[in-house]
């Protein structure tokens, strides 16, 4: 028999979470956390990353804890186990009153995915997707307009080798993706009564017939990585004197301005859209690169990566995430050293 509750005792808040057998699976992976804000704010410095919501170094927020855990420094997760994270059980316990809890899901080892259905997903899709048969837990999102569904491993998971090694599977709007090698936040609130009934009310044949058939229309889309990364390109702290630089800039964008692609040819996902743009203006830019190398001038991928960079803000408008670092570098810079690390890895595989 279960203890009697109380008021502070989240399983009675969140019966329908902390009882589900799929949640219990994952419970005592050392895999836990709380997703908050991390960083500090900086608004009157715009060269400083603003804070960012993100899963915590639990453990350290508890070590740095007062009675009534008020402000004890926040910093990001870095690892993926108990270096920084808790099983389910010591997370409630620890903090009771946490506004969510957030899982590293890794799918193959849990033999669970996590169907994340976006705010703007439209209503038919999204009741299609919940009509999957099989789920074994549902909620809504943080936005209270999309929905996190947890479901078994597809059947024919291993069919698509490409697929299975990704980390995350993305519908081609970005109306909903499937959590392969993730962070998850659940928010613990049950999807409500009116929108279950609206969905058992659906007399039209649903889009997906199952998890299965769900997974092979991401799959089969999933192309394969170049093993490339941002930090595989090297980048000085301010940008080197670049031979022509101003030259090979001001002819890419003449070339390339009038060919690039709306942001709403990708649903105004400006992440897709920016990276798009970096793809373009690099084609361009490497016929003006190869022009001067016959002038026999060598660039390096970092050159490369840095005349994109200043192509790129050209023409991206600005927006908060571009404060940001990443690999110790703002964050369009680092986004144009990811393009051309990928690019290099992939004519080096061709060649």
């Amino acid at each position: 028999m279960r203890p009697t509750m109380t008021p502070a005792d989240p399983h009675a808040w969140f019966p329908q979470f902390y009882d589900n057998p799929a949640i219990r699976t994952l419970a005592s992976a050392c895999r836990w956390t709380i997703s908050g804000q991390i960083g500090e704010e900086t608004p009157d410095d715009p060269t400083k990353p603003p804070k960012r919501k993100a899963p915590i170094d639990v453990r350290h927020l508890l070590a740095g804890c007062t009675s009534s855990c008020k402000h004890a420094g926040l910093r990001g997760a870095f690892a993926l186990d108990e270096t920084c994270l808790l099983t389910l059980d010591e997370l409630t316990a620890a903090i009771p009153n946490a506004a969510n809890t957030a899982f590293y899901l890794q799918a193959q080892t849990d033999g669970l995915l996590v169907v994340d259905i976006e705010a703007d997903c439209p209503p038919g899709v999204a009741t299609d997707l919940l009509r999957l048969p099989g789920i074994l837990y549902s909620e809504l999102s943080m936005s209270g307009q999309g929905f996190h569904l947890v479901m078994p491993l597809p059947k024919n998971f291993h069919d698509f080798p490409v697929a299975a090694g990704k980390r995350v599977l993305r519908e081609e709007h970005g109306w909903y993706e499937l959590l392969l090698d993730h962070w998850s936040t659940f928010t613990r609130q049950p999807v409500p009564d009116r929108i279950v009934a609206h969905v058992n009310a659906a007399t039209n044949a649903p889009a997906f017939a199952s998890i299965e058939d769900l997974y092979t229309q991401l799959a089969a889309n999933a192309s394969e990585s170049s093993g490339a990364s941002a930090s595989d390109v090297d980048t000085a702290e301010d940008m080197p004197d670049i031979p022509y630089s101003q030259a090979i800039v001001e002819q890419t964008l003449t070339s390339a301005r009038h060919q690039l692609r709306d942001p709403g040819d990708f649903n105004h996902d400006m992440s897709r859209w920016e990276f798009s743009v970096l793809a373009s203006l690099y084609g361009w830019m490497r016929t003006q690169l190869r022009a001067y190398s016959v002038l026999g001038v060598e660039y390096s991928t970092g050159d490369t990566a840095w005349l994109l960079y200043k192509a790129a803000v050209d023409v991206i408008p600005a927006r908060p995430k571009h404060s940001e670092r990443r690999n110790g570098r703002p964050f369009l810079l680092d986004r144009a050293a990811a393009l051309v690390a990928d690019r290099e890895a992939r004519s080096s595989s061709t060649n």
